[in-house]
């Protein structure tokens, strides 16, 4: 399987990790035991605050870091996948940006990427983006549904994923455990930058930056 409903789970709060961090075994709340005679009941400490980022930490997915994007100028094409095609589409809908680059002069600015914008247990609709070294002074001749853009900017967390898009699931999960840990809440909008080309599913060689924007 390719990339996973642990986008899904991103996008949710974590209800039930809130439920269980305020109640007892099971998940049942527990009613203090009464004061004695003479004693003070002490009081019922408040809740305590989500831990404030630490972009040194580390997650299963790789190194976390706190960072503020910047909107870049890009060619983009927007498509929809079911997850068993993900990474097929995601790769054409680049090569077809690659090609109408190619066709308008325009100089890549980075490194391909495909922004999530909405996701379900079906599948996802996304954006590649090829970014640019600068937008033109005057708007290119494109085909293939192919567009100029921007690039998402806003406040993210960004991890890593070394190993196969077959794999790339763990560091899903692992970056679903560090923002309940975090008690950070992220919004319905991620990257994944590749860093170096995507080949196929099982390429060990792959690695991926994902970045998962917060409200």
């Amino acid at each position: 399987m390719i990339v996973v409903p642990y986008l899904v789970r991103l996008i949710r709060p974590a209800v039930l990790a809130c439920c269980l961090s305020f109640a007892g075994p099971a998940g049942f709340a527990q009613t203090p035991a009464p004061a004695t005679p003479g004693q003070a009941t002490p009081a019922t400490p408040p809740p305590a605050a989500p831990a404030p980022v630490d972009p040194s930490a580390s997650a299963d997915s790789g190194a976390v870091v706190a960072i503020e994007l910047t909107s870049r100028p890009a060619l983009t094409l927007s498509g929809a996948a079911e997850w068993d095609d993900g990474l097929s589409a995601v790769t054409a809908a680049l090569d077809k940006v690659r090609d109408e680059m190619a066709k308008a002069g325009l100089q890549p600015g980075g490194k391909p990427m495909s922004v999530f914008t909405e996701t379900d247990d079906q599948g996802f609709k996304f954006t590649a983006m090829m970014p640019l070294v600068a937008r033109p002074e005057a708007a290119p001749t494109l085909g293939q549904d192919v567009k100029l853009g921007e690039t998402p900017a806003g406040k993210a967390m960004k991890f890593e994923h070394r190993g196969s898009y077959d794999d790339i699931d763990t560091s899903y999960e692992a970056i679903t455990a560090y923002l309940d840990e975090k008690g950070l809440e992220a919004q319905n909008l991620f990257i994944e930058e590749y860093l170096t080309p995507p080949k196929s599913a099982d390429d060990e060689s792959l690695e991926v930056d994902i970045y998962v924007f917060l409200k």
